[in-house]
């Protein structure tokens, strides 16, 4: 005897559907189809009809037998289901599409500063916290005796693309600032593409090519690098050298535009001692 075969769903099938069963159609605002309604919340027709698409595709999407749905697709899906963030975030991702290029909404709430100064306060080794103009919005007092003197800047010029291009005192201290700001070009290529709907950086970056050679040259180049780790050697200007491994970790909280940069000093180098000897310096009353 031959056994019936059903298709199987998909993760992304599952989750729209357990989202239509939980939704009745007096909340959607619709008047319920006539007859007897066999499943909770509202039916795939019901569905279709507030996200503008046919009862054949929708139902396709719940099957699996439709595996790439459109960013405008997946958006009236939200929409139709009543999504909230968190959901439409999860609904996009279970397609592998970038909510952005449907025009979704992202999270507006500013990050709490107060909480990202807090975290980064915690370690001794020099760390600071960007978001994704490259502004730097956290940072300890290790950062501000190696790295840059980030409180006397003014909030405008206190981002990094600006620093490692156009501040001469951070040129200055870091001894392979070329090998640097060629990765920092390379980086910011490979998520230029991604930051093109940012009016501000778009500007900043409009700003390099017109008044750095450097970066110019580096951009045409046309290297592409991920966030890795890197080296950074310092010299100070008392004629120390401090060498760090500089790691990274992106989104912070579930906010994907913040990245926390903490330097590690190189073992064996001599950074930790100095590092240390230097700090406590620091404490001692003026």
């Amino acid at each position: 005897m031959k056994m019936k075969t059903t298709r199987s769903s998909s993760p992304l099938g599952d989750f729209i559907k357990s989202r239509r069963e939980r939704l009745q159609p007096s909340e959607a605002g619709i008047q319920p189809l006539p007859g007897r309604r066999r499943t909770p919340g509202l039916r795939r027709e019901e569905v279709s009809y507030l996200a503008n698409m046919s009862v054949t595709y929708y139902t396709w999407l719940e099957q699996g037998r439709e595996a790439n749905p459109s960013p405008e697709v997946l958006l009236n899906i939200s929409h139709a289901l009543q999504l909230d963030e968190d959901e439409q975030k999860h609904l996009f991702d279970l397609a592998h599409v970038d909510p952005a290029s449907a025009g979704a909404v992202p999270n507006s709430e500013e990050p709490d500063s107060g909480v990202l100064q807090q975290i980064v306060d915690q370690l001794w080794y020099p760390s600071f916290i960007t978001d994704a103009g490259t502004d730097v919005i956290a940072w300890n007092r290790a950062a501000e005796l190696i790295i840059a003197d980030f409180g006397r800047m003014p909030e405008n010029e206190r981002y990094m693309l600006n620093i490692i291009f156009f501040k001469e005192d951070y040129r200055k201290r870091l001894v392979n600032w070329e090998n640097f700001a060629r990765y920092s070009a390379a980086v910011l290529r490979a998520s230029y593409d991604r930051s093109q709907d940012n009016p501000l950086y778009m500007e900043r970056f409009e700003r390099l090519r017109r008044e750095s050679e450097e970066f110019e040259y580096y951009w045409n180049l046309y290297e592409i690098k991920q966030k890795r780790v890197t080296t950074a050697l310092f010299r100070l200007p008392d004629g120390q050298e401090m060498e760090f491994m500089l790691h990274s970790a992106a989104v912070i909280d579930g906010d994907p535009d913040l990245h926390w940069c903490f330097f590690v000093p190189v073992p064996g180098s001599g950074t930790e001692e100095r590092l240390m000897s230097m700090l406590e310096q620091d404490q001692l009353p003026q």
